[in-house]
């Protein structure tokens, strides 16, 4: 039976291959289309741009490799895993805009990014103190009329459990990890960028998600996506158990 992260990954690499495929194209193209006009300034221009071409395009194949091989449980070196991440950064855009060809939901394909780069960040195995853990989510984990607001102090929390900060808050208790509560995408770099953990665990949106763990990188980050039952940035929720084991492998304690 094929779990739904699984089919989750299938659409993120097959928009990868595909955006890889009309990538290669182009840039058989543009050598094809470039090469008499350089040919005129000097013979060795058109050899020199198709070298420059294809050493691009194999270093990208190298990296969807490594994806490839990361996915189906194969342990890559150091090497592999750095152009795999560097051919995700290099192909998103486009397999976003192959995506929307094909009329596949934009959120889709965010969920699928999001399960390979967890995938890619749990086969490295990266175990960190618990204190260099960062435990981010957004402000809509808490209830949205509740009186005692804790984006600047969490220990204005009554732990009431009408929302999860409680459940979060008692999480770094027990495991000594730090958390953040924070109000949008600008606010959780800067407090990344003031902790300057070792590892992330963020909660959030799809959108939200993707563009940070791009934006942090080369800095793993675990991302789980919130629930939301009343609609965006009101109210959500997320799995605890999964945020608690999510911690515990971080940092490479188990109960």
């Amino acid at each position: 039976m094929i779990t739904t992260a699984r089919i989750q990954k299938r659409l993120f690499m097959g928009l990868i291959l595909a955006s890889l495929i009309l990538i290669t194209v182009l840039a058989a193209g543009i050598w094809i289309i470039s090469f008499n006009g350089l040919a005129i300034i000097s013979r060795w221009l058109p050899v020199l741009l198709g070298i420059v071409l294809v050493a691009f395009i194999v270093l990208v194949t190298i990296g969807v490799i490594g994806i490839v091989l990361a996915i189906l449980g194969v342990r890559t070196v150091s090497f592999f895993q750095s152009l795999a991440w560097t051919a995700i950064n290099l192909l998103f855009p486009t397999a976003i805009r192959l995506g929307r060809l094909f009329d596949v939901e934009k959120e889709r394909i965010e969920q699928s990014f999001i399960e390979v780069s967890n995938h890619l960040i749990k086969q490295k195995r990266i175990n960190v103190p618990a204190d260099k853990l960062l435990l981010l989510t957004p402000h809509c984990i808490q209830k949205e009329d509740c009186l005692y607001k804790i984006t600047k102090d969490l220990d204005n929390c009554r732990r009431c459990g009408n929302c999860q900060v409680s459940d979060l808050i008692t999480i770094t208790e027990k495991y000594g990890v730090r958390l953040a509560i924070v109000t949008g995408g600008t606010m959780a770099r800067k407090v990344i960028k003031e902790i300057r953990p070792q590892a992330v665990l963020a909660i959030a949106c799809e959108r939200d998600l993707t563009s940070g763990i791009q934006d942090v990188f080369p800095m793993p980050v675990i991302g789980i996506l919130n629930e939301r039952p009343f609609g965006p940035c009101c109210n959500t929720r997320v799995d605890i158990e999964r945020v608690r084991r999510a911690v515990e492998d971080f940092i490479g304690k188990k109960e």
